[in-house]
């Protein structure tokens, strides 16, 4: 279990790079909790409007909000400088994209580059915790240009750890699947709604959902609070190395469906799909993490619980 207190390699000043994100803005929240000093960037500190919640979090303890664009070398610098961990969770996202090698997999590579530039010009950062996506794990045959999302995860992650290995960079990748449970932000993260969209009856994100299980194999999904646990775990863990996947429930459209009807009959989830796939081809795998010596809180039940009441208080659901 990990103790309330950083551990005993005593890193006690961590940077989060893109703290203005689902999860980031959470492990903003725990570090804090934990007792770290955090520095964070967003693209741009002076829309308060974007980061109030990170503001609201500065009574737990000391945040400071730095300027970094992944499009701009060099803005990660003073972020970084003096800081024993740095989690990179920024990652260019514009999924309607008609140039996705512009505007993700050029930027994701280059602005990953760019932060682990910094690390080692800082000198003090003792590891990198990277967050990839299970997206790079289990889509097959990433060639298409209409899948610049999993593309830039990917190429990403490999430029960052050659340039971890030629720079003696303590790097970590976790690759999480896709996260449902309450949000900081201003706005409910795209990944709660694609989760939510047989309870919501939103088709055209069934549709997404229903996509991904193709890509994918399975429909791979994990609480974000168990996601940020995780990150932190790794952070602390000094026998940890390499790459972990972080995935608590793998399952199928039909499958959660039938779960998601039985649990909470007044959403009337659809349980017919006709002939598509009723089970998971595929399944994510978190033994390396759990041998490790970290374990899941949330299963699908409590996944569901959270966010249904999450999605309850910001009126997207009937209470």
């Amino acid at each position: 279990m990990m103790n309330d207190q950083p551990s005993e390699k005593n890193l006690m000043k961590a940077c989060v790079i893109g703290g203005t994100g689902y999860m980031a803005s959470l492990l903003i929240k725990c570090l804090l909790q934990k007792g770290y000093t955090v520095n964070t960037t967003v693209r741009d500190p002076d829309n308060l409007e974007k980061i109030s919640h990170l503001l609201e979090l500065r009574n737990l303890g000391e945040l400071n909000v730095f300027r970094g664009d992944l499009t701009d070398e060099g803005s990660f610098d003073e972020a970084v400088t003096g800081c024993d961990i740095v989690f990179h969770i920024a990652t260019p996202v514009h999924f309607a994209s008609e140039d996705p090698e512009n505007d993700m997999i050029k930027p994701a590579i280059q602005g990953t580059l760019d932060v682990l530039k910094s690390c080692a010009n800082a000198k003090t950062v003792k590891r990198v915790i990277m967050t990839s996506s299970a997206a790079a794990v289990s889509i097959n045959k990433l060639k298409s240009t209409d899948m610049g999302y999993p593309v830039s995860k990917t190429l990403a992650e490999k430029a960052a750890w050659e340039f971890a290995k030629e720079n003696q960079i303590d790097l970590i990748t976790v690759t999480p699947s896709l996260m449902a449970g309450p949000s900081l932000t201003p706005n409910v993260p795209s990944s709660v709604c694609l989760a939510m969209s047989l309870l919501t009856g939103l088709q055209y994100l069934i549709n997404v959902l229903k996509g991904m299980q193709i890509l994918s194999g399975s429909i791979s999904i994990t609480h974000v609070e168990d996601v940020v646990r995780a990150h932190i775990f790794l952070a602390e863990k000094q026998s940890a190395s390499g790459r972990y996947i972080c995935c608590a429930v793998n399952t199928s459209v039909p499958e959660l469906a039938i779960f998601l009807n039985k649990q909470y009959p007044q959403y009337e989830v659809p349980t017919d799909f006709g002939d598509f796939p009723a089970q998971a081809k595929l399944t994510l795998s978190s033994m390396k993490l759990i041998d490790e010596g970290f374990s899941f809180k949330y299963g699908v039940k409590n996944i569901y619980d959270e966010s249904i009441e999450y999605f309850k208080n910001v009126g997207l659901l009937e209470k």
